[in-house]
């Protein structure tokens, strides 16, 4: 099975991200190539299967969403 099939490239709307972390689109942008969002992806089993689970981190704040396979958000905060 090919690599992306394990492991789709997920991809958020990158404004929302920033917006829930109270930064503008540059700052999430400019942090995010520094290393300074950090980041966390889980993928579902069982029930959850076909979901994923992706978490941003700056400071004292956190942005979370569930998304299905194409990026789709399911559910968010």
């Amino acid at each position: 099975m090919p690599e992306s099939a394990i492991h789709p490239m997920i991809e958020v709307d990158a404004h929302l991200v920033a917006r829930a972390l109270g930064l503008t689109s540059a700052e999430f942008q400019t942090l995010m190539r520094a290393g300074r969002v950090r980041t966390l992806s889980e993928r579902g089993v069982g029930t959850d299967a076909g979901l994923y689970r992706l978490s941003f981190y700056h400071g004292k704040r956190r942005f979370r969403c569930v998304t299905d396979a194409t990026g789709n958000i399911v559910q968010s905060g």
